[in-house]
């Protein structure tokens, strides 16, 4: 009798051991080699992999000069944020995953998107709910959206890797969707479902069924408590997308972010609104991220940035008191927190503001995690308007990444942000010098002011 291999996987690179190490020879992290167990060959492997075969044809070695690589359209998933993050739709023939923290609606998401594809023939694998769970919510998402039922869905409550493949077989599905790949198992491993050998194969077994059979499948996933997705590094590296569902459960606003794409952009974001009734598009999102009334208020600063191909303004907050137990803290929501340790630094080296002994809280309003370096500006003059207890005029915004130097660098798509701004009725802009140069600030009719420094900045700002 042949016995099990035991093997040792790094569960943030995917590096294999025959050996236990501590420290992981590919990404140099320690305490990340989990012991996985691989089955030797029995009839219940050969049987799964006879199955398997027989649902994916087997491929030859095909020149490139006789392969044909037309544009093929893309599966309009009837989703414009979805649309958008995916590259223009979903790619026949791609595996998809999906991972969020729990309850934060994934999903949801993904009911309320194949309930819209009544011309495709979704097949949903569920491990983790009951076929009348399901059945509960999309009447509730239907009644939302008042369209009726469709017969083109199809739920299947099964966490076997074989039986799954089965119907599969005798479906013929357009698009399948696994609701979780933590919870699916498959014979060849002798393990438990979620374990890191499992999640393994189950994910290198669906890909080969999705590749040579060129049906595109949608996995959700679970995510760490450190934020990760759970299993083998392994499992993103597989897939074709890995989609990020993120957001605070306290806010109403939820972001989909693209952290892997095959087939597209991974600086686009979809941005949704939980409502009681499921999941509604944010079309724009400036409107709802900014307050209505900030006359008087200090330590406001309104950026524009760009997340993608989007632009839309963003409120920023900031709160600067005197220390009170003689360390002054830093807290961020939202904003990297040494990024504003390092604009706090420019601003008492460059501009002479002594912060060092006071406080500073920073919050970007509406539950949102932005990256754009042109939010540098704004975060600035909303830590001097707190500082001063000085409004910013609420018809001004301003964008433009800070230097160490105390400059104001260039942002991209400038004529994007500015149009933004003045759609949304903003009177002012202030921008880096550099950026005025190829536009013509004539065909605006918002005022725009260039500046080069933060002190030149501080002064258009507070005079």
């Amino acid at each position: 009798m042949v016995k099990d291999k035991t093997l040792y996987v790094c569960d943030y690179c995917g590096q294999e051991s025959v050996k236990w190490v501590g420290k992981c020879p590919a990404c140099g992290r320690w305490n990340t080699m989990k012991e996985i167990r691989v089955a030797a060959s029995s009839a219940s492997s050969k049987g799964s992999g006879t199955q398997l075969s027989s649902v994916v044809n087997k491929q030859e070695p095909v020149s490139v000069c006789n392969i044909v690589a037309d544009s093929e359209p893309r599966i309009d998933m009837g989703d414009a944020e979805l649309n958008r993050v995916l590259g223009g739709g979903l790619v026949p023939g791609s595996l998809v995953l999906l991972g969020g923290e729990p309850g934060i609606g994934k999903s949801t998401l993904i009911l309320q998107t194949v309930l819209r594809l009544a011309d495709k023939k979704v097949l949903y694998v569920s491990g983790e709910e009951s076929a009348r769970q399901i059945k509960l919510r999309a009447d509730r998402l239907q009644d939302a959206d008042g369209k009726k039922e469709t017969d083109n869905l199809l739920i299947l409550t099964e966490t076997s890797l074989e039986q799954i493949y089965t119907q599969i077989e005798q479906i013929k599905p357009d698009l399948v969707v696994v609701d979780s790949i933590q919870t699916m198992q498959t014979e060849s491993v002798e393990s438990s479902p979620g374990s890191l050998s499992q999640i393994r194969e189950c994910a290198a077994s669906l890909l080969k069924y999705a590749k040579g059979g060129g049906v595109s499948i949608i996995l959700i996933g679970h995510i760490t408590k450190e934020g990760t997705l759970a299993g083998p590094k392994v499992l993103e590296h597989i897939v074709d997308a890995v989609l990020q569902f993120e957001g605070d459960q306290h806010y109403m606003y939820r972001i989909l972010r693209s952290i892997k794409n095959r087939f597209g952009s991974t600086s686009e974001l979809g941005i949704y609104e939980m409502k009681h009734d499921g999941l509604r598009q944010v079309s724009n999102p400036s409107e709802l991220l900014l307050t209505d009334d900030r006359e008087g208020l200090s330590g406001i600063a309104i950026a524009c940035a760009i997340e993608g191909a989007r632009p839309f303004m963003i409120e920023t907050q900031a709160l600067v008191s005197t220390a009170a137990y003689g360390t002054a803290q830093r807290s961020t929501t939202g904003y990297e927190s040494r990024r504003l340790n390092m604009l706090l630094a420019v601003l008492e080296k460059r501009v002479g503001f002594k912060l060092a002994t006071k406080d500073v809280f920073l919050n970007i309003a509406g539950g949102l995690r932005v990256t754009d370096p042109a939010l540098d500006l704004a975060v600035i003059a909303a830590v001097l308007s707190s500082n001063g207890d000085m409004p910013i005029d609420t018809d001004v915004c301003v964008t433009g990444e800070v230097g160490l130097s105390g400059e104001i660098r260039p942002v991209s798509r400038i004529e994007q942000r500015i149009a933004e701004a003045q759609k949304l009725g903003f009177q002012r802009i202030l921008i880096p010098s550099f950026n005025l140069k190829g536009i013509s600030p004539k065909q605006y009719r918002i005022e725009i002011v260039p500046v080069r420094r933060v002190a030149e900045a501080v002064r258009e700002l507070f005079g």
